[in-house]
């Protein structure tokens, strides 16, 4: 049985101030209301300080911050979502990202997905901002693919700091 669904995943979109993310479900922990989070002491702007989440304190980043897109700090109507890191390391198994409202399920197939020709995939083109693996359309959504290692090992520079 040869069914195109199999190369089918589900995706998340997850807008945030100046732009919208697309991850996969599966590194989605939770969803929560923005509450203030804790400061952290000597954080560069864009980690927002830290939220308690089941036990766990968990940094609470800003990804227009992050990469030069937007200004953006937490409001009435922003959510953050936990994400599970991916580096494998015990005292940062999750991390969380401030958003603008609830993320969006979408299902994802190969035809529907294409690199973004847009600016910054050419040779002439500015580069990616950090935190972005690719820029990439999805039907006929723009969207970013965020570099979740490289937010989460500036993340860990920032604590071991």
């Amino acid at each position: 049985m040869n069914s195109p669904a199999i190369h089918d995943i589900r995706g998340v979109l997850i807008q945030v101030e100046g732009a919208r993310l697309l991850l996969p479900n599966a590194t989605i922990a939770e969803v929560l209301s923005f509450a203030d989070p804790e400061p952290l002491e000597d954080a560069p702007h864009w980690l927002l300080g830290r939220i308690r989440w089941r036990g766990w304190q968990l940094p609470l980043a800003s990804f227009s911050r992050l990469t030069g897109i937007a200004e953006e700090s937490g409001g009435l109507g922003s959510k953050v979502v936990v994400l599970k890191a991916l580096g494998g390391h015990a005292h940062l198994p999750y991390l969380a990202l401030l958003t603008k409202g609830f993320p969006r399920l979408v299902t994802v197939s190969r035809d529907a997905l294409v690199a973004d020709a847009g600016e910054g995939d050419g040779d002439d083109a500015s580069p990616l901002p950090p935190g972005v693996l690719m820029r990439v359309q999805l039907n006929d959504e723009q969207a970013l693919l965020p570099d979740v290692d490289a937010i989460e090992g500036a993340i860990r520079e920032v604590l071991a700091a």
